[in-house]
């Protein structure tokens, strides 16, 4: 039995494809109100504020994902994830169930240099704090040797369906809607980002590859990273329009998000687009070379003429 934790976002429901084209039949869903996303799977509905509702959840599992995401909501994410986490860890212990966890980068510093898996932690707002405090919780379990578990790390999503990220939402978003793509504080900076469909099918690839456990990896993106200047471009190209969009500044960005809370809720994240972000996946990519990774010009195509 493979179990999914936070089951039917779309880095859950990916995985789950991904779980029965190439690994097994036998997956169990979890959430609140779980859906099937295979006509195989289990459905568990389960609180993961609750201990013993996810130790049931869990109880029979050989590996188990957790890939509970929130809204971007400060308060949320410090009650609830470090709850999440704990109760994940002693249940799979109970259990003797391997963990997989799918994190983020908001525990990293915030600069241009490099992000490898050895890149030490430094949040810079609440929400990276919170991912760091989880992180290490669970690193300190794995080194205790009381579970076998390993870290899936993604930066930024982009791609199909309902991907939830920055730029998937004030770029891709808005050009679908024919209306002004925004930008945050300049569009010459080099962005990475990862394509939804590869961040679940490289989870897969490692929950299902013993020896990578107990490690960090980071997730594959392209290197052939491009500028928000660049991807509009190729935007324009795809739809066959001249596409205008609004760098919006720091200035703006504060003053907005003294009247809406989603804005103030990127505040701690700004600094990533002030300067290249650089999220490395050299390791995946030695490990599993055979590993087919989405061209960013591709994966714009596909966002835009599938909806188109």
């Amino acid at each position: 039995m493979q179990t999914i934790l936070g089951a039917n976002g779309q880095i859950a429901n990916e995985l789950a494809k991904e779980l029965k084209n190439k690994y097994t039949t036998d997956i169990r869903l979890v959430s609140r109100n779980p859906r099937k996303v295979n006509d195989s799977d289990i459905l568990f509905s389960a609180n993961l504020l609750d201990y013993q509702q996810t130790s049931n959840a869990i109880k029979g599992s050989h590996i188990v994902y957790l890939t509970v995401g929130l809204p971007m909501n400060t308060k949320l994410v410090q009650q609830q994830f470090p709850v999440f986490m704990r109760n994940t860890i002693n249940a799979c212990i109970e259990h003797g169930a391997k963990l997989v966890f799918f994190d983020n980068t908001y525990m990293y510093p915030q600069n241009a240099i490099p992000i490898t898996e050895e890149t030490r932690f430094d949040p810079v707002g609440p929400k990276g704090k919170v991912r760091a405090d989880i992180t290490n919780m669970l690193l300190d379990a794995m080194h205790a040797g009381t579970m076998k578990a390993v870290i899936c790390r993604a930066p930024e999503f982009y791609g199909p369906g309902e991907t939830r990220g920055i730029t998937n939402s004030l770029v891709f978003e808005n050009i679908k809607k024919e209306r002004e793509p925004k930008v945050l504080l300049r569009d010459d900076t080099l962005r990475t980002l990862i394509w939804t469909p590869d961040a679940s099918k490289a989870t897969a690839l490692i929950g299902n590859t013993p020896d990578v456990y107990s490690q960090t990896w980071h997730l594959p993106c392209d290197d052939n990273r491009l500028t928000f200047k660049q991807i509009i471009n190729h935007a324009s190209s795809v739809c066959g329009r001249a596409i205008h969009y609004k760098v919006v500044n720091k200035f703006s960005v504060k003053l907005a998000s003294l009247f809406k809370k989603n804005i103030k809720e990127i505040l701690e994240l700004l600094p990533r687009y002030q300067q290249d972000n650089i999220f490395g996946s050299d390791k995946f990519k030695r490990r599993f070379p055979e590993f087919e990774i989405m061209d960013y010009k591709q994966g714009i195509e596909i966002i835009l003429r599938k909806n188109s």
